[in-house]
């Protein structure tokens, strides 16, 4: 018999940036490259722009972010974080992100394997000129190795393998 998933999530919004410290852009699609990442973005693999590409990770390919975890830094610090301010590329709804650790998941059309949870750096206060490195702590999303590619777009299921 079939096991019927726990959740069921969908993409909320997709951004990109070409490098570190230019703003975020909100994208309707992304394309992820099996094995590199998502393409015009800072951590592409053989390509990287990003403020950690001195030490490229294969593991971090394509990042994911819940919504949730906006809501929960406005209820609980009063700091209100736009999707595009959490640096990372997708934001999920419904996707419990801390859970996926080693597991693979649909990203529309996309397999990901998720290699590890996200942590913050003290970069991002320098960027947004907002304290949000403390409230960040432990729900600073999951990062991903991208197995099939594929374009993804807003609105797409995400969902267990």
């Amino acid at each position: 018999m079939p096991v019927t998933p726990s959740w069921l999530g969908v993409v909320a919004h997709l951004h990109i940036t070409a490098r570190a410290f230019l703003p975020m852009r909100a994208q309707e699609a992304i394309t992820l490259v099996a094995g590199r990442g998502i393409e015009g973005d800072r951590y592409m693999l053989g390509i990287e722009e990003g403020f950690y590409s001195a030490k490229p990770e294969e593991g971090r390919q394509i990042t994911l972010f819940e919504e949730e975890a906006l809501e929960c830094i406005r209820r609980d610090h009063g700091i209100e974080l736009l999707p595009e301010e959490h640096r990372r590329n997708v934001t999920t709804r419904g996707v419990p992100l801390t859970h996926l650790v080693g597991r693979r998941f649909r990203l529309g059309p996309c397999l990901l394997e998720a290699t590890r949870l996200s942590v913050p750096c003290r970069h991002i206060e320098e960027i947004l000129e907002k304290p949000v490195f403390d409230p960040m702590i432990n729900r600073s999303g999951l990062n991903c190795r991208i197995l099939e590619g594929g374009v993804v777009r807003v609105g797409d299921a995400i969902r267990p393998e």
